[in-house]
C-alpha cells in the first residue's frame, strides 16, 4: 500500500508540473509568437475548445469529465 500511495504522490507531482509548464508555455505562446516547442499550444487549445463547443451537450460532459481529472 506504501508503494501505491508513493506512486499516486509522484503522478501528482508530474501532473503539476505539466500543469504548470502548460501555462509557462500558452504565456511564452501568446507573447513571443513562434517560440520552438510551445508555438502550437495556443492554437491546439483553441482547436479542442471549438471541437468541444461543435460536439454540444457530448462537449459539456467531456469537459465536465475534464475538468474533473483536475480537482
Amino acid at each position: 500500500m506504501k508503494m501505491l500511495a508513493g506512486f499516486a504522490g509522484t503522478v501528482n507531482s508530474l501532473t503539476h508540473v505539466v500543469i504548470a509548464l502548460l501555462g509557462l508555455g500558452i504565456v511564452v505562446s501568446l507573447l513571443g509568437g513562434n517560440v520552438p516547442f510551445v508555438s502550437g499550444i495556443a492554437d491546439n487549445i483553441v482547436g479542442l475548445v471549438q471541437s468541444l463547443g461543435d460536439a454540444g451537450i457530448v462537449g459539456l460532459i467531456a469537459a465536465i469529465i475534464i475538468l474533473g481529472f483536475y480537482k
